[in-house]
């Protein structure tokens, strides 16, 4: 058998297609494009309207052009809308996220036995052209933001006890995998749910703990462990000090800010305010001079005014954020966002929407420039002709290395595509 697996969305929805590749491969399956596949799999995302539409327009191509296939369609869009997806030509299934956990089994048995005793191959990098590997260490959000739906798509928090995660941690080192990005549909409430209750926190000094082990044992665990989306109030101190002084998490945070109008932050109910937001990443910047922080921004809420929109583009102009996932406003039936008056026109949402992706242009690139000269640790992907920094730089370089190996870089060019050179490792690494 052939497959496929299509992802949309979030990291959350990348580690739930890597469990699903490793499934199909340990039964033996063949990894293929979805245009010449028996079986794909397409997970969806419904965080916009336009998420949706991506979903739909992608299976109504698949069924066209490869119309043997057995379309299996999960993810949020799935959970949300299912009967609007099993309408569609093609589909053979619909699974909401619920029972993803039931499709994983059902793909893995019966395992296929190759003749030497071994039953089908296993993760490793390069596996659905990732090097590193996502680990979801939660699912599920219990925060009540007026315009989203992930809440009703993902459920109640539920958090993966860490004696378990470590175990998974090991397993995919021992597979090859250099870099893991831990990730979550809240990942700032990890363990706020289990008995007896830890934090995310609590997980990475697990995580450097496990570490320390393994090389005391003399074991490989040349690892860097990268933090996913973190909601502004639950990066902690403590979560900024790992991230600073543990030396095995990149340098990289992602902080979805939404807007910097303390009146349209409430009526989205974001529990912080824009000086919180502010004194939060200013404190992160000056401890961390060359780190990577993203953030997301949502523009043209109802009622959302232009004294409020010159509020966020104030604040987005002169912050030390490195770059922005601008979303433009869309109604998500079933949310209270829905129901507010004062919708702002879809011409003035566009127009934001650009003025704003401008803005994180300029982020970017000064950002960048600011690199320049500078050497960080990364790791080779693609063709090795590629390096992730640990800040989230990716800087191509000559050719000749491998993929999946760790190397020092001095940026050497940040115009247009940033380039570097590799120098021998250094005794101070930004």
């Amino acid at each position: 058998m052939t497959y496929a697996v299509v992802t949309f969305g979030c990291r959350v929805n990348q580690a739930d297609s890597l469990a699903a590749e490793e499934a199909l491969l340990g039964q033996g399956a063949t990894a293929t494009a979805p245009e010449q596949a028996d079986v794909v799999i397409v997970n969806t995302c419904s965080v916009t309207a336009s998420a949706d539409q991506a979903a739909r327009q992608t299976i109504r191509r698949l069924a066209r052009v490869n119309p043997g296939a057995r379309i299996v369609v999960t993810g949020c869009y799935a959970t949300r809308r299912p009967d609007e997806l099993a309408a569609l030509h093609g589909v053979a299934a619909v699974v909401p996220n619920d029972d993803k956990p039931a499709l994983l089994q059902m793909l893995a048995r019966p395992p296929v036995d190759d003749g030497d005793g071994a039953c089908g191959a296993r993760i490793e990098p390069g596996v659905a052209g990732r090097t590193a590997f996502t680990l979801r260490v939660q699912t599920g959000c219990g925060e009540q933001c007026s315009y989203c739906v992930i809440p009703t798509t993902r459920g109640r928090p539920r958090s993966v006890p860490i004696d378990i995660l470590l175990a998974e941690v090991a397993r995919v080192v021992d597979a090859g995998f250099k870099e893991i990005a831990l990730t979550g549909v809240h990942l700032g409430s990890y363990g706020r749910d289990l008995e007896p209750p830890s934090s995310l926190a609590g997980l990475m000094h697990a995580l450097a703990g496990w570490i320390r082990s393994r090389r005391a044992a003399s074991r490989q665990a040349d690892v860097l462990f990268r933090v996913s989306s973190l909601e502004p109030m639950d990066c902690s101190p403590a979560v900024v000090d790992l991230v600073a002084g543990a030396g095995c998490f990149a340098p990289h945070l992602h902080l979805p800010l939404q807007h910097a109008s303390d009146r349209v932050l409430a009526a989205m109910r974001r529990p912080y305010t824009i000086d919180y937001y502010r004194r939060l990443v200013d404190a992160i910047r000056r401890r961390m001079p060359h780190a990577s922080i993203g953030s997301d921004v949502l523009v043209g809420f109802p009622g959302e005014t232009e004294e409020d929109f010159a509020e966020l583009a104030a604040y987005l102009a002169g912050c030390p954020l490195t770059h922005l996932h601008v979303f433009p406003y869309s109604d998500r039936p079933g949310t209270s966002a829905s129901a507010m008056a004062g919708k702002v026109h879809g011409t003035a949402v566009r127009e934001r929407a650009r003025v704003v992706r401008d803005i994180g242009q300029r982020l970017t690139a000064r950002f960048r420039a600011a690199q320049l000269g500078t050497v960080h640790r990364g790791l080779t992907i693609e063709d090795g002709a590629l390096v992730v920094t640990g800040n989230y730089l990716k800087v191509q370089i000559p050719p000749g290395a491998a993929r999946n190996e760790w190397v020092d870089v001095r940026v050497t060019g940040a115009d247009g595509v940033m380039r570097g050179e590799l120098c021998l490792p250094v005794a101070t690494r930004h």
